[in-house]
């Protein structure tokens, strides 16, 4: 990510201070019954997501809002993000393009305008509901009450069991760290039919996540020909088989890190299974040069890198010409899900029975260790740990397992 956002720990203490007294101000506004609706929806329509950041996070809400979609209709629904985190909006096509709102995080002054403007084009919507997908986030609660719609659902702390936020939500579910991230999100439009009062007890089963078929990501034929011939470049030919490795992670938890030493080792015995495989190592603009030097550290003429070479879309693109993707838990893992790649999520301080891609084609591998997992969104994903063990523990040999388990499954399939 870009700009301000990409500062993961001033974002955090800004939100734990900044966002604090701003939930405070809030709620001696909400007891002086200020001049913001709570209740009623008479004239009202529609429906506002608020998830700022992680965009993988914004995959698993796609059943959430097609409930949305499903209830107030597809112009209805409108979704506030970072700017720089829309793309995978507009990937779902779910929504309306012009339904996605945007606050600019280029640097501070720009968060606060850009915040300002929404909130006032949001009162303008003169919208029903709204639900914060950002569990505990402090920011995100002020300005959910100050947009004045009348329904807000949102996480709330009944015993300490997540950071305080006020109670600036007139629909308060408990955060359930049993549910599938997916279930989660689902729960918060289901939440929308029970009264306030009823809360925290809530009578509604969860759908099975397993059932729910993410929307495929279509390429324009330009992006598709763009990176086939990247690939020809590359490797001089159309390769019968391709891996990609992304050996990065992202900077809201680099604990996920599996090391570079790894993916290299990996790359070399995943070449040597066939002469016929390949190997790109994807990344980011600002993670080319390092990517670069991962792939010739393989020492072959069949491993090269795409970092840099490629926008978002055309990195689904290419998604869709590989066979499988080896990644950290991060972004990639929920953006494949979205194309007929198979994939390889490894898992540490985080778990795959909360965050993990639930589709056939993803194999999950987590070390299991009794410390893991360490961050959640009830300790507003902070942890003491300064030394990935979950992570070093996955081993070389068991992702390489089922790298070649996946392609002796690709082998006989024909490629999306």
């Amino acid at each position: 990510m870009a700009g301000l956002a990409s500062n993961t720990r001033l974002f955090q203490r800004m939100d734990r201070w900044v966002g604090g007294a701003a939930c405070l101000a809030c709620e001696c506004l909400r007891l002086l019954s200020g001049p913001f609706p709570k209740s009623g929806s008479t004239g009202r329509k529609g429906l506002l997501f608020v998830k700022l950041a992680e965009q993988g996070s914004t995959v698993l809400a796609g059943a959430a809002i097609r409930d949305a979609v499903t209830r107030f209709g597809r112009e209805n629904v409108y979704f506030l993000v970072f700017d720089e985190n829309r793309f995978i909006l507009d990937a779902h096509d779910l929504i309306p393009v012009e339904n996605v709102l945007t606050i600019n995080t280029g640097s501070l002054d720009k968060i606060v305008l850009s915040a300002m403007r929404r909130l006032m084009q949001i009162r303008r919507l003169k919208l029903e509901a709204l639900i914060d997908l950002e569990f505990f986030a402090r920011a995100t609660a002020a300005f959910s009450f100050l947009t004045g719609i009348p329904k807000r659902v949102g996480f709330h702390a009944y015993f300490m069991e997540g950071p305080w936020r006020g109670t600036l939500f007139t629909h308060r579910p408990r955060y359930n760290p049993h549910l599938h991230t997916s279930s989660t999100f689902r729960s918060l439009v289901a939440a929308l039919d029970m009264p306030p009062e009823a809360f925290p007890q809530f009578n509604w089963v969860p759908p099975d996540p397993h059932h729910f078929e993410p929307p495929r990501f279509i390429p324009t034929a330009a992006e598709t020909e763009s990176m086939t011939s990247l690939l020809s470049r590359e490797c001089g030919q159309k390769p019968r088989a391709l891996v990609l490795l992304n050996a990065n992670a992202s900077d809201l938890l680099p604990l996920r890190r599996w090391a570079d030493a790894n993916y290299i080792e990996l790359a070399k015995r995943i070449l040597a299974l066939s002469p016929d495989v390949f190997i790109a190592f994807t990344g980011g603009p600002a993670e080319a040069t390092k990517t670069a030097d991962s792939a010739k550290a393989v020492g072959s003429g069949r491993a090269f890198s795409t970092a840099g070479k490629t926008t978002l879309r055309e990195l689904l693109a290419l998604y869709n010409l590989a066979d499988v993707l080896v990644t950290n838990d991060s972004g990639p893992a929920h953006f494949a899900t979205l194309t007929g790649v198979n994939t390889v999520v490894l898992f540490g301080p985080e778990t795959p029975r909360l965050f993990g891609v639930l589709l056939p084609r993803c194999k999950t591998i987590t070390a299991g260790l009794a410390c893991s997992p360490c961050v959640s969104a009830t300790n507003n994903r902070q942890t003491s740990c300064r030394d990935n063990v979950c992570m070093k523990s996955i081993s070389v040999e068991t992702v390489l397992e089922a790298v070649s388990e996946a392609l002796s499954v690709r082998s006989g399939a024909t490629v999306p």
